[in-house]
């Protein structure tokens, strides 16, 4: 794939965007079954009744870091990756997205209660760090790959309603692994031998989906040409009522997750490990505030940033043994895990610009509402051919319900 601008693709049958994505006979013939059969389903989760989908598509024009991507995305909520693919068209403009992420550091957390002497038991801990790491390291297959133990932190909680406890924070390079296992392996390596050093009571041996030494960051610019002077101010307003009203502030990173989540399910992470941390980090200053920031610069174009966790992978779990996840890291084409997460910082970056161009021009309900029409025909009935026609007189009636649809297929619509 040389190229994610990609023209027209939406107009493309569904079969003619399969064969762009330049996938092999049995790859494709996943896509249309959804790639789990029944007895793979039932080995992945327990009391397996059947398998649920959803609507695999692919959002166009991104260009990070001067590469370009196409992005796949598993999600039921229309306008989404309309929205992705145009605000990359507008970023792609001005250069593209810049992207980058820490090194996949996991935290993994030891508690320890019932202890005589906190502070005592803190010292030993420290004092034996080197012996815990080695230790934390005996049942792990990630060395092998460049990865491990890399440090510890001990923190003391001193007026919790059980007393005072300690929590070790074990930092783990899980390499191009989401990581859970390993870090969860190596708290419960490390637990009896702590207890010991500190004659204490091991409660939670356990990762922390707070990743905040795995954090990945985007940046673009928006050409004032490109979307106007009243849209960048009205951006500018909006973003900084999100950084102060949480209100706000929880729908904003809403949109951004729109896209990471779709992004992260696709390729079988575990998007609530990704949800999880990414809230954390927004009230981390006692606030719950926006993961992005947008402001003019000095020509009077639209600059956005945004920072936050990602915790993903390239490797392991669901990754491997899911078919779709293997198609859909196929078609991204990244390499490494922090590659990864930067392309995903994008994207959130991309859905918020999205979400905000529209919220600061027409409004979000009339791209939305447009989009959102063929679900409302078919709530109503409709099939085939007539979905669409449905839709259709729904948006140029500007009555999209339901209500309308089933008078609309009352008169012959569905013939």
């Amino acid at each position: 794939m040389t190229s994610s601008r990609l023209e027209g693709f939406y107009r493309l049958t569904i079969s003619e965007r399969q064969r762009r994505l330049e996938l092999t006979e049995s790859e494709i013939a996943a896509l249309g079954t959804g790639g789990l059969t029944l007895d793979l389903a039932n080995r992945l989760i327990e009391n397996v009744v059947g398998i649920h989908g959803l609507p695999l598509g692919i959002a166009t024009n991104f260009q990070i870091n001067g590469r370009d991507y196409l992005i796949p995305m598993a999600i039921e909520e229309p306008s989404v990756v309309a929205a992705a693919s145009h605000a990359a068209k507008l970023v792609r403009n001005a250069g593209g997205f810049a992207a980058s992420a820490d090194a996949p550091l996991m935290i993994g957390q030891v508690q320890i209660v019932d202890l005589d002497d906190v502070d005592a038991a803190r010292e030993k801990i420290l004092a034996a760090r080197d012996e815990i790491l080695r230790l934390a390291d005996s049942k792990s297959t990630l060395v092998e790959f460049g990865g491990g133990a890399r440090d510890l932190d001990v923190r003391v909680l001193r007026g919790t309603r059980v007393g005072p406890m300690l929590i070790v924070h074990l930092k783990i390079d899980v390499r191009d692994a989401m990581g859970a296992n390993s870090v969860n392996t190596a708290c419960e390596t490390v637990a009896p031998f702590i207890e010991k050093l500190t004659g204490g009571r091991v409660v939670l041996r356990i990762l922390s989906n707070l990743a905040d030494e795995r954090l990945a960051r985007a940046a673009c610019r928006v050409r004032k040409e490109d979307i106007g002077d009243d849209v960048v101010r009205n951006i500018v307003a909006a973003q900084v009522m999100a950084e102060v009203d949480p209100y706000r502030a929880a729908t904003h990173n809403k949109g951004i997750m729109n896209g990471i989540d779709a992004v992260v399910v696709a390729t079988g992470n575990d998007w609530r490990a990704v949800e999880a941390g990414a809230h954390a980090y927004a009230a981390r200053s006692g606030q719950y505030r926006a993961l992005t920031t947008w402001d003019r610069d000095p020509n009077g174009d639209l600059v956005g940033s945004i920072e936050l966790p990602i915790v993903s992978g390239i490797v392991g779990g669901t990754v491997n043994a899911h078919p779709l996840a293997k198609i859909a890291l196929k078609i991204l084409g990244v390499k490494t895990a922090p590659e990864f997460a930067g392309v995903l910082a994008a994207v959130g970056l991309a859905q918020n610009l999205g979400a905000l161009r529209a919220l600061a021009a027409e409004g979000i309900q009339a791209g939305h509402m447009a989009l959102h029409a063929r679900q409302v025909a078919i709530s109503a009935g409709a099939t085939g051919d007539a979905i669409d026609r449905i839709a259709e007189q729904l948006v140029a009636e500007k009555n999209i319900s339901v209500a309308r649809a089933k008078e609309l297929l009352g008169y012959g619509g569905n013939q």
